[in-house]
């Protein structure tokens, strides 16, 4: 009976959604006041009625009703509860449920921390948003209904959850990358209702901005910890691997980082007004097109959810529709936007321009190189494989000039500025990068190579130009409390410094090695040796296999006792290679256990990772920056939107 009161709550929460969707926005153009005001009680009705349908499908899983496909698919008796509740949205029809829960979720919060806007700009925010859900759930109720029944034959046990799936990563990994992804759907919704209204000015701006850092924030969360559960989960040793589907998050990230420095700039100086709007559909047309690669079918990957070609066509449709009116109401409003006043060649806004024509490039780069093989193989002209030597060789060379322009635009000045000023701000921090790079890697390694030397110069750069600005500002306010307005930017861009000096690192000195092993054999890697002493036999709630023990020894003494595991996952007789690591902050030790041989050999995976947390520890700072960019209460930026 509770699926069917989750599948009738959903038919609910669609109508509300429509509703949501027509009656404020006619309403806000009839100046009818009623039906502009019913726009917050319909989203949080929609809102009510997809909770109750996920508790409904909660209750399902927890309880083994086999009854319901979805559940019998993507769970077991034996599996453990945390995985029970994970599997909510461990395959595609939870995931598109758990999308919709996050945007109704967005939806509200716009409602709720929106109070300073004009109620007519809100109304036709929350309908736009409305039209989104009202979409998705009838994209979730025509082709993907998670309450189907396995009727009269219920299964006795449940298929079982992905193993792949079963790790602490995935219970927080796809709400946090969902929460990115669908929270530019509200930034997307106030550029197209700003078109509408035909008007686009610095408050309007300051609107936008808190909910395109949130976005964003949730977006970083997200892609830092996918890297984090592929590096512990897939065997591989590595972080990023340039898949279609870690693309399909990163293009998004990229185009939002461009927007948000974009609203800056039309805060502040009321430019880039035009472009910003457009950014903000691309962004949001990145997360739908994101979307549709993960679930249409097109993609053979790990991260992959569905298959089925009729979910695909109608995303593609939904996409279609939903950017291509956006697009043209762009192209009638945009040559109607002017922008502000003037500024010269050397001026932060050139700088912050420069930044986000780099940005995309970026983005179309990858994106080209995302999309090549599936258009070729959908013409019919071949199969490619476009991977990591693509890739690397065009993002490489375009981010190197990105990483100089973040030290030099925070240190630039507003308008307009001489060359002779840009060098007296920008020479001490050079001196100083430069100096601090050839102390750190002559301490740390004894020479200087030249990839290395660079990814450190542009590391230490930003971080000693961003510490430069913290340093003008104490001594010009004279004042501590101003620091918080700088803090997110700050600490983002301290991020993205610690971050590559992660990659440098652990790219350059990286030690890896695949070989086979017997018991009692000793292999040295780096300044390390390991020795394989036993394998014994695992058993586990929903699987068995083998625990391989290896220690690891450092000049002679002992430092960790590493269990790598090789688990047989009952249900599915499904075999997952459990990684052994010795996390620290300056080094990882990585052990996965391959395939066994004979004799009491095994093939063995055996890494040194230098430097490797920093990359996901450069991503938790950004994240801190949003944070603080989103709470810094800056009063002065409070004004009346008339």
């Amino acid at each position: 009976m509770l699926p069917e009161i989750g599948h009738f709550a959903l038919i609910l929460a669609f109508c509300f959604a429509l509703a949501q969707a027509i009656i404020p926005f006619v309403g806000s153009y009839r100046n009818a006041i009623f039906s502009i005001q019913l726009a917050k009680p319909l989203a949080h009705g929609q809102l009510l009625f997809i909770l109750i349908s996920i508790a409904c499908l909660l209750y399902a899983f927890m309880s083994n009703d086999f009854s319901v496909q979805y559940v019998a698919e993507n769970s077991n008796t034996d599996l453990p509860l945390p995985y029970k509740i994970a599997a909510l949205w461990g395959a595609h029809e939870g995931s598109i449920l758990l999308w919709i829960a996050i945007l109704s979720l967005w939806t509200n919060a716009v409602a709720f921390f929106s109070r300073a806007i004009p109620l007519v700009f809100l109304a036709r925010i929350l309908s736009l948003l409305g039209i989104l859900s009202a979409g998705f759930l009838l994209f979730l109720l025509t082709t993907s209904n998670p309450f189907v029944r396995f009727l009269p034959n219920i299964p006795a046990q449940g298929v079982d959850l992905n193993p792949l799936l079963q790790d602490p990563g995935l219970a927080i990994h796809p709400p946090m990358l969902y929460m990115g992804y669908v929270g530019f759907a509200v930034v997307f919704a106030f550029a197209v209702v700003a078109l509408l209204n035909g008007r686009l000015d610095a408050t309007w701006a300051r609107w936008m901005r808190p909910w395109t850092i949130a976005a964003w924030s949730f977006l970083t969360a997200g892609i830092t910890l996918g890297s984090w559960w592929a590096y512990r989960e897939l065997g591989w040793g590595g972080w990023w691997f340039w898949d279609p589907v870690e693309n399909a998050a990163f293009l998004p990230w990229l185009m939002g980082t461009a927007l948000m420095h974009s609203l800056i700039v039309a805060e502040k100086r009321s430019l880039f007004k035009s472009w910003t709007i457009l950014l903000a559909i691309a962004t949001f047309s990145l997360s739908l097109l994101g979307t549709f690669l993960v679930r249409s079918g097109v993609l053979i990957s790990v991260h992959a959810f569905a298959s089925d070609p009729s979910r695909g066509a109608f995303l593609l449709q939904f996409l279609v529709i939903v950017i291509g009116a956006a697009l043209l109401l762009y192209a009638v409003r945009a040559p109607g936007i002017r922008g502000g006043s003037y500024f010269s060649l050397l001026s932060r806004e050139t700088f912050l321009l420069i930044n986000n024509v780099l940005l995309v490039i970026i983005m179309a780069t990858i994106l080209l190189g995302t999309l090549y093989p599936l258009i070729l193989d959908a013409l019919n002209l071949g199969k490619i494989s476009v991977g990591p030597p693509y890739f690397n060789a065009v993002f490489i060379p375009l981010m190197i000039p990105l990483l100089v322009l973040m030290g030099i635009g925070p240190l630039s000045y507003w308008r307009e500025m001489t060359m002779l000023m840009l060098i007296k701000r920008l020479w001490l921090p050079f001196i100083g990068a430069i100096l601090l790079t050839v102390i750190l890697l002559y301490v740390s390694t004894g020479k200087l190579p030249g990839a290395v030397a660079m990814g450190i110069l542009l590391a230490t750069w930003i971080m000693v130009s961003t510490l430069q600005l913290l340093i003008d500002q104490l001594i010009k306010r004279k004042n501590i409390s101003f620091v918080r307005h700088i803090l997110g930017m700050f600490l983002a861009h301290l991020g993205v410094a610690v971050c590559v000096i992660g990659i440098t690192l652990t790219s350059y000195y990286k030690v890896e090695r695949d070989i086979k092993m017997s018991i009692g054999d000793t292999l040295p890697v780096g300044p390390y040796h390991f020795q394989f002493i036993s394998v014994n036999n695992l058993q586990g709630a929903n699987y068995q296999g083998v625990d391989a023990v290896f220690t690891v020894a450092k000049t002679n003494k002992i430092i960790s006792v590493l269990h790598a595991e090789k688990r047989i996952y009952t249900a599915q007789q499904t075999a997952l290679t459990e990684a052994a690591i010795d996390a620290g902050v300056f080094r990882d030790l990585y052990i996965a256990l391959g395939e066994p041989l004979s004799n009491n050999t095994w093939s063995v995976r055996i890494y040194y990772k230098p430097f490797v947390r920093w990359i996901w520890f450069g991503g938790i700072l950004m994240v801190l920056g949003g944070i603080a960019a989103i709470t810094n209460k800056n009063k002065s930026a409070v004004k009346k939107y008339e």
